[in-house]
């Protein structure tokens, strides 16, 4: 027995020796090239596309009994996070949220974690090789921090934005003249349906999937609608008016019909788009460019990144160093700290198993898969801009959460698997509370 015992650690030993000179042995010195170059070969020596990959090219020991299994679980958990093989095809044109996802792991050394390097030997990034990354992110960022201010003014046509609030005020858009897009994006409220209404209620009281995000600030969204179905402000605007749940059954020539009556407007639109006149582009165009408009500049915490350090408190201060610690600003990241990508609900958990009964699962719920079809965005969704998210409630897609602490409790559980402290959730809620920023619409002080 005593043989066969010695036997076996023999072989474990020899085992990991063979493994500890594959892993080992050959990695390589940063290459004397440009940083992009030296970006790729650092994340490529430290296996991040190991994991990070839909379709990873596993090592040898991927065969062995414990190893196999468990670098499977890493490979299908870490593509929940991000694909990064995808998301770094061309470093120069990198998304900031992959940026922010990297400089989370370089800053708190999260990447990879305990488990992955009982693996997988070798890996981590070394003081090098962080200091390169670092200055690569800084640099592409052209900021140290994750979330940027919003500027003080925008570029947009004014005489047609102004048409264009008209527009988004007319219920003449909804088929019975009842239902404007103010109906759900209340300015006043944040841009976003009413506290009271979980989802957005349409022609004849019927109720939408969905509860409406805000307008505020969706300019910088990287695409429109929850699932991300609109490549843009534009083609969003066409869709609730055609939507027999929101503004009732009907075409656009049916619209532009009703409006083309109204003789003034028909003139307005002819002068401000000459050629063109009144028409489904020009009339979802206008709309479009009233809500680039839409930025609310001038948070608290916009001024506190700009120099001014008593703009917000101590404990909202640590409620940001609480919200970068635990990778919230990963996706809550840019100018709209948010509305950048499309990420997972329920990486750790089953979030519509849990959700409340009167809840029921509708195709919505589907996420960007219903869009584009893919089976790995399925419950993908776009990430909520947090700007004058004090402001914005129910929270989720869903409108599920009425509270932000909610909000952040259920982002912890489900997408870091983690429970965090009272205090913890507080200080990131104060946080929070920062980031609304000024509008004409509402006053600071409501």
């Amino acid at each position: 027995m005593k043989r066969v015992l010695t036997t076996i650690l023999c072989l474990l030993l020899a085992v990991a020796a063979v493994v500890a000179v594959y892993r080992f042995g050959f990695r390589k010195s940063i290459p004397d090239a440009p940083v992009e170059e030296q970006v790729l070969a650092i994340l490529t020596q430290n296996d991040c596309f190991v994991c990070h990959n839909q379709h990873p090219d596993l090592p040898f020991y991927a065969v062995l009994p414990f190893m196999g299994p468990k670098m499977r679980e890493h490979v299908s958990h870490a593509t929940d996070f991000i694909d990064l093989e995808q998301r770094t095809a061309d470093l120069s044109q990198v998304d900031e949220v992959t940026l922010s996802m990297l400089d989370h792991s370089v800053s708190y050394d999260t990447m990879p974690m305990a488990e992955y390097k009982m693996v997988h030997w070798g890996t981590g990034f070394n003081r090098k090789e962080k200091s390169i990354l670092a200055a690569w992110i800084r640099e592409k960022r052209g900021s140290d921090e994750p979330i940027r201010p919003i500027p003080a003014s925008i570029e947009y046509d004014k005489a047609r934005a102004e048409l264009g609030e008209r527009m988004f005020n007319d219920v003449r858009l909804s088929l019975d003249g009842t239902i404007s897009c103010a109906t759900c994006h209340v300015l006043e409220n944040g841009g976003a349906d009413h506290a009271d209404e979980r989802v957005s209620e349409g022609i004849n009281g019927l109720k939408g999937g969905v509860n409406a995000p805000t307008v505020y600030n969706s300019v910088y969204n990287v695409r429109q609608f929850w699932n991300g179905r609109a490549a843009d402000l534009r083609e969003q605007a066409e869709g609730p008016a055609t939507n027999p749940v929101e503004m009732g059954d009907q075409s656009w020539d049916q619209i532009v019909e009703r409006l083309g009556e109204d003789k003034e407007l028909v003139r307005e639109f002819e002068a401000l788009y000459p050629g063109e006149g009144l028409t489904r582009e020009t009339v979802t165009g206008a709309i479009a460019e009233f809500e680039t408009s839409l930025i609310t500049p001038d948070s608290r915490f916009d001024l506190y990144l700009g120099g001014i350090s008593s703009a917000i408190t101590p404990e909202e201060l640590e409620g940001y160093e609480l919200f970068k610690k635990n990778a919230c600003a990963t996706c809550h990241t840019g100018v709209a700290v948010g509305g950048r990508s499309f990420e997972r609900l329920d990486i750790f958990g089953d979030y519509f198993a849990d959700r409340t009964p009167e809840i029921a699962y509708n195709s919505d719920d589907d996420g960007l898969m219903g869009f584009t079809g893919n089976e790995a965005d399925y419950h993908r969704f776009k990430v909520p801009v947090l700007r004058n998210i004090a402001r914005t409630a129910p929270y989720f897609h869903d409108g599920s959460l009425q509270t932000l602490e909610e909000a952040v409790r259920a982002m912890a559980k489900y997408e870091l698997g983690k429970n965090i402290s009272d205090a913890d959730v507080a200080s990131i809620v104060a946080f929070m509370n920062t980031l609304t920023g000024t509008s004409p619409y509402y006053s600071l002080q409501d």
